[in-house]
């Protein structure tokens, strides 16, 4: 398959994923979920699907592409996603970018993005903002660090294990 033949294989596979994805995010607004619908593929082929749980499950961290990362990871018995792509209905809030930074995906692919998003009501501009632009000290949260002498005891037992799995 030439470069071209092979970047229009993907356009098209992203797409059809896309599609999935805004369906998955449409059927959640029908059974009372949130608007956001998300899987994770890898090798051309869908490995786990996820849709916002948050109000069903009062999980304030239940967006659809943590439990699409969940449910991946459990698909492929592994916390690293390395090789995946998130495919999102829309862009990813700050916390949902992290986790896919953690997963180690390779690729996020979205549809509507943070202003879509404020239209409906889902107002994440305020932390993407909060994260690039304020000083902790103007967070709406304290935030405080309590400096104590063995701070550090819960690293150094984990430098001090020898059968440590790295992530």
């Amino acid at each position: 398959m030439t470069t071209q033949a092979q970047e229009t294989h993907v356009q098209d596979l992203e797409t059809a994923w896309m599609q999935e994805a805004i369906q998955l995010a449409t059927t959640s607004v029908a059974n009372g979920g949130g608007p956001f619908g998300a899987l994770v593929a890898k090798d051309g082929e869908v490995v786990a699907t996820g849709n916002n749980q948050v109000t069903a499950t009062l999980d304030p961290v239940a967006h659809a592409e943590v439990t699409a990362l969940r449910a991946a990871c459990r698909e492929l018995n592994t916390f690293s996603l390395e090789g995946c792509t998130l495919v999102t209905s829309c862009e990813p809030c700050p916390m949902c970018l992290s986790s896919s930074l953690w997963a180690r995906v390779d690729r996020i692919v979205y549809a509507a993005d943070r202003h879509d998003a404020a239209v409906a009501g889902f107002d994440d501009r305020k932390f993407y903002d909060l994260f690039e632009k304020k000083p902790a000290s103007m967070w709406p949260m304290a935030v405080h660090h309590l400096d104590l002498p063995n701070r550090t005891a819960p690293f150094d037992a984990w430098l001090a294990k020898a059968d440590r799995i790295a992530y």
